[in-house]
């Protein structure tokens, strides 16, 4: 299965942890990834807390805990290596209950893509391979 498969198909709830430069933690809920060809993910940010400790310390931990009970899931953790430029992927990745108003109001987006250095399942250390 590929990471793209995984996150299309299926459904949970997603938390991006963040540190800026001095170590202090942020988490914050987020939804899935948009998850490029060559395996890297990108999320779509606003001008707040964990763009900001992104900007300041690439490093990131996403975790993903699908839905139906259990404790099942996946953690990916995560190096920033660019800041892309793509407004037509960034309109496909703003919600869509937000009126052109609304979304403009809430502040500037970035699209921030990372490479995925390691997946680990929810519990444990058992590692979890996704192709590409």
């Amino acid at each position: 299965m590929t990471l793209n498969d995984y996150f299309t198909s299926t459904q949970g709830i997603g938390i991006l942890s963040t540190a800026d430069r001095q170590g202090n933690v942020t988490s914050a809920i987020y939804a899935r990834p948009t998850v490029m060809v060559d395996g890297s993910v990108v999320f779509l940010m606003r001008e707040r807390l964990t763009y900001q400790n992104i900007c300041a310390n690439p490093h990131a931990t996403y975790l993903f805990i699908e839905s139906g009970g259990g404790y099942q899931g996946t953690r990916l953790y995560l190096h920033k290596v660019a800041e892309i430029d793509d407004p037509q992927l960034a309109r496909q990745m703003t919600r869509t209950s937000l009126t052109p108003e609304q979304d403009q109001e809430k502040g500037p987006k970035h699209l921030i893509r990372f490479n995925v250095d390691k997946s680990l399942a929810l519990i444990g250390a058992q590692e979890r391979r996704f192709s590409n």
